[in-house]
């Protein structure tokens, strides 16, 4: 196969699903049936919905291989914006991975969208944010999909398919350079053993030197170096049973955290910032083909051992910082029996799932002299001015320890009924889980009480010593149920279909554990007769998210397919979503709360036209109004407030040439160019709409060349250079904030050697 051939029209890539795409850009000689009834074995997403996302009554976006290369995307972050109403904004560090879809979204703990990578459901949202080699295709699927695919998925579902060793063997070998002194480098080993098993090997390393500079030591701050690895084992056993497996591990060295002071523009800050992160997972997915039905078992395990430290005060002073060391084992199951004939008019899907995870964390707040000083000892000398303190030593430090056990099982059935033109659908998931909280937080240190002399000088009346050590168990337990209703009428001539579903959505309730500290401080600073008191049980939880989604939609298709056109309005009605926010004068902790509640309506419209096989043109826009129907928390009513950090907005538009030409008789060349548009905003960053982001677009642009075996691409990125922002936030009083990436230019070298 020629190196063209790995190129699809723009059309197929935003129109068909993942299972068509993987078929049209791999081949390896088998026969088209077993390759289709090979690939319907170990895609998750072809297998709970139908194989054919556009004829199902469902949102949906699928991007191939070849256009991810033109975007040059390795990680679900380069899908923002591509896909109508999704936002994945680059801040922080790898950690954050925060997904906004049509005004659901999450900073921290449980994610509003789930991710799949190869069958392997990613239980934690830390692990999201990690570079891919040789990526097949990736499926997004928008609205509620908790009815098939449970907890965490109310804003929907990315499914990632990595390249199958089945259908394509060789080696493929990747060199990239760019702004910023990027680097990346991959190589992937795909061989077939026999007509029955094949396997590959993959490896990654990507190294950046950063962007932006921290003005106390003049060094970059968001320097970074990661490696992966990925072994994938496919094997036919027999017709009727298929096994794979995915052994994927990543390593990552970060720095990340480019806060700079809202007025000045300047980053200085004292203390390091980083993000470390360990990762192993396997997934294996087995396939039994039965007569009329298919059983298929997909069970993963999952590890991740992390560190994120902070200058949690975000300055060039010492105030104080915070370390947050995770270590987290999961294990999950997935048993699907689903009906595999095509000739009847009756289609059901069951299931049941469960899943256990175990998660040691260790949060501890250490306080340095600044911190004490301004933070602590001015309080409580403000307080009792005639006896104050002085600490015994420059630093002290909160510590918290966890253990949070968690586990779930769930059931869900889907029954699908065609009856002519018209397709109902129906099903429900039970849904049980409970989490535990096993929390010790102590605090070791000791001050001095001086009593002021009437001449001016002072002497001890007290020394204390705080010794502070509480432990406790808190358990929370979560019963739902999560409906889906649609009906989808086919219009006449494959012009396409009309849809109107009713789904529920459902994200996890948790514990507040960066609340500790606060609730730590507060109890040493009782000792000095000052501080307020938490109620541990009612401030440490806070509760699941449910939603409504009502939903109409299309997918159209005119002049033989050239023209494709895919459209929904929708409405959400959101109970007890759940917000990020500071206390009011917290220092050092910040907690998950649940507003009241939540609307979200708008529309996604995503057009695709191939007028010739040497253009082809795609565009997708996305509106959203999310706004508050009820949330007073304590101090100010935000009714009618936007939601916070998901945009109103968001565009992307696309052309791509490409011709093909020899310029030496013996091989067949082609040049590509490929231009595209992103636009996002107005984003609001606070509850009260007094800050935000406007509307803003960034240019993208690439020119290739491409032979049998080679191919040479130089690409660029925001190349307005516009001036932008990613996040914004407050820490002490004080506003911080990120700027996005500036313009980017970089080359990348791809080398194919088929076998």
């Amino acid at each position: 196969m020629t190196i063209s051939k790995f190129r699809i029209p723009l059309l197929l890539l935003t129109t068909v699903p993942a299972a068509n795409v993987a078929l049209a850009v791999e081949t390896s000689g088998v026969k088209s049936d077993t390759l289709v009834s090979q690939l319907a074995e170990v895609n998750v997403v072809g297998l709970k919905q139908d194989s054919r996302l556009r004829a199902d009554a469902v949102s949906s976006t699928v991007i191939g291989r070849a256009e991810l290369e033109e975007l040059n995307t390795v990680t679900i972050k380069g899908i923002s914006d591509v896909v109508p109403n999704l936002y994945i904004p680059d801040y922080g560090s790898r950690i954050t991975s925060s997904i906004y879809v049509r005004g659901l979204g999450a900073r921290m703990d449980h994610p509003a969208v789930g991710l799949n990578v190869d069958n392997v459901p990613y239980l934690n949202k830390n692990t999201y944010d990690f570079d891919v080699a040789d990526i097949a295709s990736v499926e997004m699927l928008r609205g509620p999909q908790s009815a098939l695919y449970g907890r965490n998925t109310m804003g929907g579902l990315i499914n990632i398919q990595t390249l199958s060793p089945m259908r394509w063997q060789g080696l493929r070998v990747m060199a990239e350079a760019g702004a910023g002194n990027q680097y990346r480098a991959s190589a992937g080993w795909y061989h077939r053993f026999a007509d029955n098993f094949a396997n590959s090997i993959n490896v990654n390393f990507s190294s950046l030197g950063g962007f932006f500079t921290n003005s106390f030591d003049g060094k970059k701050v968001d320097h970074e170096k990661s490696g992966s690895a990925r072994i994938k084992s496919q094997w036919r056993i027999s017709d009727r049973v298929y096994v794979q497996n995915v052994l994927a591990a990543s390593l990552l060295r970060q720095g990340g955290y480019p806060y700079e002071v809202y007025d000045t523009g300047v980053i200085g800050y004292n203390d390091p910032c980083f993000y470390h992160r360990f990762t192993i997972n396997d997934g294996v997915t087995v396939n039994y083909r039965g007569k009329g039905w298919n059983m298929v078992s997909i069970t993963t395990v999952q590890h991740i051992n992390d560190n994120m430290t902070l200058d949690q005060d975000f300055t060039s002073q010492p105030y104080f910082t915070i370390t947050q060391r995770q270590r987290e084992t999961a294990v999950t199951e997935d048993l699907v029996f689903k009906s595999s004939r095509l000739d009847g008019d009756y289609k059901c899907l069951t299931g049941v799932f469960g899943f256990y995870k175990n998660m040691y964390m260790k949060a501890p707040v250490t306080f340095k002299e600044t911190g004490i000083n301004e933070l602590i000892i001015a309080h409580r000398n403000d307080a009792n001015p005639e006896y104050p303190i002085e600490w015994s030593a420059d630093r002290f430090t909160l510590n918290s320890n966890f253990k949070i056990p968690t586990f779930g099982i769930a059931l869900y059935h889907e029954s699908k009924y065609n009856l002519g033109n018209w397709c109902f659908t129906a099903g429900l998931r039970l849904d049980y889980e409970q989490a535990m909280l096993d929390y010790r937080s102590y605090c070791f240190t000791a001050y001095d009480i001086y009593h002021l002399l009437p001449g001016g000088g002072k002497e001890l009346f007290a020394p204390i010593v705080v010794d502070i050590d509480d432990t406790g168990k808190l358990k929370r337990k979560y019963f739902t149920w999560m409906p889906k209703v649609s009906v989808l009428y086919n219009l006449p001539e494959g012009m396409g279909n009309v849809y109107a579903t009713v789904t529920k959505g459902y994200k996890s309730g948790g514990f507040n554990t960066q609340m500790f500290s606060e609730v730590l401080q507060q109890k040493l600073m009782r000792i000095m007769g000052i501080g307020k008191e938490y109620d541990v049980n009612s401030i440490v939880g806070y509760k699941p998210e449910y939603s409504w989604n009502y939903e109409i939609g299309s997918h159209l298709s005119f002049l033989d397919n050239k023209l494709t056109a895919d459209l929904s309005l929708f409405y959400i009605d959101c109970r007890d979503q759940q917000l990020t926010m500071f206390p009011p004068g917290t220092t050092t902790g910040r907690l998950m709360t649940n507003a009241g509640k939540t609307r979200s309506m708008g529309g996604e419209l995503s057009l695709s036209f191939a007028p010739t096989a040497r253009w082809q043109f795609t565009g997708s826009y996305g509106y959203t109004n999310a706004r508050f129907r009820e949330f007073f928390n304590g101090i100010e009513d935000f009714k009618g407030k936007v939601i916070p950090y998901a945009p109103q907005n968001t565009l992307f538009l696309q052309a791509l040439y490409n011709c093909e030409f020899k310029p030496l008789s013996a091989y067949d060349a082609k040049f590509t160019v490929h231009l595209n548009m992103k636009g996002t905003g107005k984003i609001y960053w606070n509850e009260a709409n007094t800050r935000s982001q406007n509307f803003y677009t960034q240019l993208g642009a690439s020119v290739g060349l491409e032979t049998i075996d080679w191919s040479a691409q130089i690409w660029g990125k925001n190349l307005t250079d516009t001036k932008y922002y990613t996040f914004y936030f407050l820490s002490m009083g004080n506003e911080f904030r990120q700027r996005g990436l500036p313009l980017q230019i970089g080359v990348t070298l791809r080398y194919n050697f088929k076998l």
